[in-house]
């Protein structure tokens, strides 16, 4: 299979080819992936403690309160923890992998415009997982136990079961809070316009309920405390996107 020609002279890489740096682009991700939660094994109890610290307005002792109940529960919550932090850790790297395999077959535009979103798109997903952990999770959690308190039921949480409520939540939030990235991405391509925002609205804002519907706890307080920053960076984004127009217009 012999390679051919773009328009503007770029070489195309033969099917097998390009399968062949997919496989590359996995193995270099699934070795930062193994590399950073090496890293991440050995801090697994700092970890915790930050992930023990929301909880420590809900209950008096958050060390008592949290039970490990089966054999394998340290071990399956020191992977858990590695996992999700080593994923943290090592997604510039997977990212850059990722951009290294796509970005020959984008156009310059694109590329600039995926360029320019990186840094933002770790600025809001720091930003998501901050609200969450300041704010959002210490409110779950106290609804969470209170729902306990009205049914009658001594709570007492495995410690396996807190760290995938609590971890879940954080990761949801800092990935939410990419829909900004996204919106002004598919703007700058061309893809979207302000109009198109707007005229959208009412839908997007049942989808962006129903996402913090999946992505968080079963409570309705919960819930809002995702749907309505997402709401808010939504309209944010049809002004940035209207300005933009207005912008390209003059010049």
């Amino acid at each position: 299979m012999t390679a051919g020609r773009l328009k503007d002279g770029e070489e195309v890489k033969p099917f097998l080819e390009h399968l062949e740096e997919l496989r590359h682009t996995i193995i270099r991700s699934a070795l930062v992936l193994g590399i950073a939660m090496a890293v991440a094994i050995p801090l697994t109890p700092q970890i915790l403690d930050l992930l023990k610290a929301p909880l420590a307005g809900t209950v008096e002792d958050p060390d008592r309160f949290l039970r490990s109940i089966e054999v394998s529960g340290a071990f399956v919550s020191t992977l858990r923890m590695a996992f999700w932090s080593g994923l943290v850790m090592s997604a510039p790297f997977i990212c850059f992998f990722v951009g290294q395999f796509i970005f020959p077959g984008l156009k310059q535009a694109e590329r600039s415009a995926i360029y320019k979103a990186s840094g933002f798109a770790v600025l809001l997903f720091i930003f998501g997982v901050v609200l969450a952990y300041k704010i959002t999770l210490p409110v779950a959690l106290s609804i969470m136990l209170r729902m306990h308190e009205w049914l009658g039921i001594e709570a007492e949480w495995t410690i396996t079961s807190y760290i995938a409520f609590s971890m879940q939540l954080l990761i949801a939030f800092g990935l939410a809070f990419e829909l900004p990235v996204v919106i002004m991405v598919l703007a700058k391509l061309g893809l979207v316009n302000s109009d198109q925002l707007r005229d959208k609205r009412r839908y997007v804002i049942v989808i962006l309920l129903i996402v913090a519907m999946l992505l968080t706890p079963p409570d309705v307080f919960t819930q809002l405390m995702m749907a309505v920053p997402l709401i808010l960076l939504y309209e944010l984004c049809i002004w940035l996107v209207r300005a933009q127009e207005r912008r390209s217009l003059i010049s």
